[in-house]
C-alpha cells in the first residue's frame, strides 16, 4: 500500500529505503541535539536566577 504512494513517479526518481532511513536518522539527530540544546537552561535559570527558599528554625 504504501508503495502505492511513489507510483506517479519514475523508478530514478522515487526514495529508496535508505533515502528514508538517513531521513530518519537526521531527524532522530536534530530532535536530539534540540533537547541537548534547550534542557540546559532550565537548569541555568534555577541554579543562577531563583532565590532559595529561606529555611525556617
Amino acid at each position: 500500500m504504501a508503495a502505492g504512494v511513489f507510483k506517479f513517479l519514475s523508478p530514478r526518481a522515487r526514495p529508496q529505503p535508505i533515502d528514508i532511513q538517513a531521513a530518519a536518522l537526521w531527524g532522530v539527530a536534530a530532535v536530539t541535539t534540540a533537547l541537548w540544546i534547550v534542557q540546559p537552561f532550565d537548569w541555568l535559570k534555577k541554579t543562577f536566577l531563583e532565590k532559595p527558599a529561606p529555611e525556617e528554625k
